[in-house]
């Protein structure tokens, strides 16, 4: 047996040996049932959801969510920020080669390392869906399901379908915990939601492809609950993506945790009154159980609130603007042809939501930049767009686009809410003519409301995964994970990761 097949053992020998004590303390004594909580009705839920749950519409928004973000972790490879996270994993902890790593052909890592470095690139160049209520949800839950996999022998690795369960339970949980929050539907301003709604998600779906019974389920949220948050001051740098690493690996720590009888709090997601559980990410926190898979059809809630996909790796907000700056470059070069010159510019006035930490003057550094209205607005204003290129520092510190950001103003319409499903866009510059052009938009094209074709996203998958991978290789993966629903394991879509 080689080194990897006997760390995989060990690992999965624990949570055996986890599994069969529990059970072996159920069958000693009969007890009556506790009433149910909201948190035990958690646990129910990913315990007893099956395949046969996930109807057509899930699968199909789930494996485009799976697609995206495995193409935005090859691309994120090539960070620099991951390459830290990577360095800090190997030169601070033994070698455990059992799971692969974005973009690293022979380098693996343990389990929960690989989640981490893999959630990292996932979220480094802010590239990774986003939900309603806001959140990054993807990010924070595959790389633990595939580092999983990984570790799971050859002749024993999960389905295709298996994983796409985990998933959707993964989905699900961060969606039900964010809607029992009014204020959680805002762009946010304490917590960043992926390290908190984030870490319970990956958690919960670890929980489901281990197998884990009702209450060890329970266990891992209330155990991630204690790992998960991490503050907005620390967005728009380097530090943000290690939010999402830390979910997908916490989450999976917290399900191992639990897998070896780890007990927590059985109320963390109920409202006690003077004592905090979840409640203290979400001020007005409201929770309510989950239903009973017996007594009611359950409907994922991605069934009816679609994702939103990216089309250039910023902040969402920055979508807004950008496609109604491109609609004043286009009438800007009509008027006046070939390119747009900032001497024809006297000011840019920019109507946008009221939000500091994406209202950034002057951006430095390429996380500021996607962070930043005023240089997401210039840039379309000047390309006609936004893309991967724009965040190389030489295109920064372009002397025309600097010239344009002198001249921006910002004002925040009361009729503008910082929320992704009702704000807008508006861009109106005056020209040194006195004339003044007009750009607005409402739903930009990736949103829910105006989600990517599937060519589209494909597309945006084979240029982000072609940065690191061959055609081949890319063009196997599109096959593998449109098809991740009729294989009997996973071993094809790994292979094409390793």
């Amino acid at each position: 047996i080689n080194v990897c097949t006997q760390r995989s053992t060990r690992y999965l020998s624990a949570i055996s040996a986890a599994r069969g004590l529990h059970k072996s303390a159920l069958d000693v004594a009969e007890r009556p049932a506790p009433e149910e909580t909201v948190t035990s009705s958690f646990g129910r839920f990913i315990q007893s959801i099956q395949p046969r749950h996930l109807s057509p519409t899930v699968l199909q928004r789930s494996k485009r969510m799976v697609l995206d973000s495995i193409g935005v972790g090859l691309l994120g490879s090539t960070t620099d920020v991951f390459e830290l996270a990577l360095q800090h994993c190997q030169h601070m902890y033994a070698p455990d080669d059992v799971s692969f790593v974005y973009g690293r052909q022979g380098v693996k890592l343990s389990p929960t390392l690989a989640a981490f470095v893999n959630g990292v690139a996932a979220h480094s160049m802010d590239f990774d869906d986003t939900w309603h209520p806001a959140t990054h949800p993807s990010g924070a839950v595959l790389p633990a399901l595939l580092a999983i996999s990984d570790m799971f022998h050859n002749n024993s690795k999960p389905s295709g379908l298996d994983i796409l369960t985990a998933f959707n339970v993964g989905i699900e949980i961060q969606g039900w915990l964010m809607r029992f929050s009014n204020e959680a539907h805002n762009i946010p301003k304490r917590f960043h939601p992926p390290s908190v709604v984030g870490t319970m998600g990956s958690a919960a779906a670890c929980a489901r492809l281990l197998s884990l019974d009702r209450n060890q389920c329970s266990n891992a949220l209330a155990i991630a609950a204690s790992l998960a948050g991490a503050p907005m001051a620390n967005a728009a740098t380097q530090s943000k993506p290690l939010h999402i690493g830390n979910a997908s690996r916490l989450g999976l720590e917290a399900a191992l945790l639990a897998s070896r009888g780890l007990e927590a709090s059985p109320l963390v997601l109920d409202a006690v009154p003077g004592v905090a559980g979840f409640s203290a990410f979400y001020e007005d926190y409201a929770p309510n159980p989950i239903a009973s898979l017996e007594e009611h059809e359950h409907s994922f809630l991605i069934e009816t609130q679609d994702i939103a996909f990216k089309r250039f790796p910023a902040h969402l907000g920055m979508h807004w603007i950008a496609d109604a700056a491109a609609v004043v470059h286009k009438t800007l070069v009509g008027l006046k042809g070939g390119s747009v010159s900032p001497n024809l510019v006297q000011e840019i006035l920019l109507r946008v939501p009221l939000s500091k930490y994406i209202n950034r003057p002057f951006p430095e550094t390429e996380h500021q930049a996607r962070h930043s209205f005023q240089f997401n607005a210039c840039t379309a204003l000047l390309d006609g767009e936004v893309t991967v290129q724009s965040f190389h520092p030489e295109a920064l510190q372009r002397p025309e686009l600097l010239a344009l950001l002198s001249r921006v103003r910002v004002e925040h319409p009361h009729d503008n809410p910082a929320n992704f499903n009702i704000m807008y866009g508006e861009v109106e510059v005056t020209l040194v003519s006195g004339d003044v052009l007009r750009g607005r938009c409402d739903t930009f094209y990736g949103h829910w409301r105006n989600p990517l074709s599937q060519e589209s996203l494909q597309k945006k998958f084979r240029s982000n995964a072609g940065a690191v991978l061959s055609n081949d290789r890319v063009e196997r993966l599109i096959e593998a994970v449109e098809g991740l629903d009729h294989l009997d394991d996973c071993k094809p879509l790994l292979a094409q990761l390793q």
